[in-house]
């Protein structure tokens, strides 16, 4: 039987849990639930997340690197241990300007 990534009650450091891909983006589940998720992102220097928007809150927590994070077309500079609240219906996008790695926390309602 193979062991979960993520397990309860376990203290873990989300960096360790994920790693980077030459010129891409990997993604992994650490929550999924009804009301909301968390997943965990690593990007190479040059990915991106294009301009989208969603219908609920969403939080970035950057856990290393750097990331310039829009919100709403105005840019915003992140580095290891910010995090930024992206608020709903409100166009957003991510640009890894380093290789970065972030937890996104989403809401809904």
């Amino acid at each position: 039987m193979e062991t979960p990534l993520f397990n309860h009650s376990s203290v873990m450091n989300f960096a360790d849990k994920v790693d980077y891909s030459p010129e891409g983006i990997v993604s992994k589940r650490v929550i999924q639930k009804e009301k909301g998720n968390v997943t965990l992102f690593a990007f190479d220097k040059g990915q991106k997340l294009s301009e989208h928007s969603a219908p609920f809150d969403a939080m970035i927590q950057v856990l290393e690197g750097q990331a310039e994070i829009l919100i709403n077309r105005v840019p915003f500079m992140l580095t290891g241990g910010q995090a930024i609240i992206m608020p709903a219906n409100i166009p957003h996008a991510v640009n890894a300007t380093e290789r970065f790695k972030m937890l996104l926390t989403m809401i809904k309602e």
